[in-house]
């Protein structure tokens, strides 16, 4: 015979008898936070009105005063405990069960007077809610044996299934709420991973666009190198070695990051042969919005060149704002900013508060986080947030010098 079993039931009855309360369940006073304000001074009114009944029940037994104020004391004793330490409050309940019946009159058709016998109740209820499975079979076993021995027979059979119905309703209670919260955990960590994913995602498909501009660069590197000794002329030999090395420098990056870029793709995307969009593509994007029906404007432009890496952002950052303003901001009137400054390059998308309700899920999504990675990958700023008339505004700062520009 195993003896896991064994260990199991006799470390439950360890618990039972003189082990620690688990940790008081705040989640109750979590919810409703006034409620746990007054929690404190309505807990002692309540104990001094029950004590005072009780007190005023065990005189009317005919109980000398010390002993009605002890017996009174340990009826009022577990219910002061009880939200703290309910193991404690219960242990405390089982003596004054057992205590109290010796000095209950003979003609008494219940050996406890009623506060004792519904505090006992209301004890019970929420320690079977509180404790594990195995600490709940010993709690109603040691329940049980005060009712075999003190109660009348002719009571005993209610009395008995009133233990067995709040021993089978505190177990499923607390079997739903430890579900629910594992449930919650998992979902809290279902999108915390999604947006993880999201994230790697965005910075995948950041680096596979990126990929195609650098190529582009070093493509160029590498042939001008080579033609430099023919279109210059007269070029001593050892500054012809070094343009061949030059080109075979820039060769060898572009191996390195085709290499690269395979890793990066996933299996499911092919090959992208299209150029990458940049600022002058904006004009094109917005026009088709506004065939798609959003009324949208493009206010100015940069003034001069900018990096193919900037462009590229810009463009994604001011085609993700466009989807998010048709999502979430159906009829709104949307403005596209993009301006270059003395630091960098501004790109803003604000729309005006939107006319009707959306008829999809304004649910969080991750559009956001790509514009923020976009942003943040080329050592600019990203916010965004609701204007005070009710529209939203995503504004986007990227960096870059201008003479990188003109390369």
């Amino acid at each position: 015979m195993s003896r896991q079993p064994i260990a199991v039931t006799l470390g439950a009855l360890r618990q039972t008898l003189w082990g620690l309360d688990a940790p008081p369940d705040r989640s109750v006073l979590a919810r409703w936070p006034r409620l746990a304000r007054y929690a404190a001074p309505v807990g002692l009114l309540a104990a001094l009105g029950l004590f005072l009944i009780t007190l005023n029940v065990e005189s009317e037994w005919g109980l000398p005063t010390p002993i009605a104020l002890l017996f009174a004391a340990m009826t009022v004793a577990p219910l002061l405990a009880l939200p703290r330490f309910p193991l404690l409050a219960w242990r405390l309940t089982v003596v004054a069960l057992l205590v109290c019946t010796f000095n209950a009159p003979a003609d008494q058709a219940w050996p406890w007077t009623p506060p004792l016998t519904l505090g006992s109740i209301a004890v019970l209820a929420v320690v079977v809610a509180r404790v594990d499975r195995p600490v709940l079979v010993w709690v109603v076993v040691i329940s049980t044996v005060p009712v075999l021995t003190l109660v009348r027979p002719d009571n005993r059979a209610a009395v008995l299934l009133l233990l067995g119905a709040l021993a089978i309703v505190g177990d499923l209670y607390r079997h739903n709420r430890l579900s629910r919260r594992a449930l919650a955990a998992q979902t809290e960590l279902s999108e915390r991973e999604q947006e993880r994913r999201a994230v790697l995602e965005e910075r995948t498909r950041i680096a596979r666009e990126l990929h195609d501009v650098v190529a582009h660069h070093m493509s160029l590197i590498a042939v001008q190198a080579e033609t430099a000794p023919y279109r210059l002329g007269d070029v001593p030999a050892p500054a012809t070695a070094e343009f061949v090395a030059i080109a075979g420098s820039a060769r060898d990056a572009l191996t390195d990051m085709r290499r690269l870029l395979g890793v990066l793709r996933s299996e499911a995307s092919g090959p992208q042969t299209t150029p990458q969009p940049d600022l002058a593509d904006l004009g094109a994007m917005v026009d088709a919005a506004r065939r798609a029906g959003l009324p949208v404007t493009l206010e100015a432009g940069p003034s001069g060149p900018v990096p193919a890496p900037v462009g590229l952002a810009a463009y994604r950052i001011v085609q993700e704002g466009l989807a998010n303003a048709a999502r979430h901001a159906p009829g709104a009137a949307v403005r596209v900013t993009v301006r270059s400054g003395p630091s960098g390059l501004e790109v803003r998308v604000d729309n005006s508060p939107p006319d009707v309700r959306p008829t999809v899920d304004g649910g969080p999504g991750h559009g956001l986080t790509g514009m923020r990675e976009r942003a943040t990958s080329l050592g600019g700023t990203f916010t965004a947030g609701p204007l005070p008339d009710g529209g939203y505004a995503v504004v986007a700062e990227l960096p870059y010098e201008v003479g990188s520009a003109e390369a």
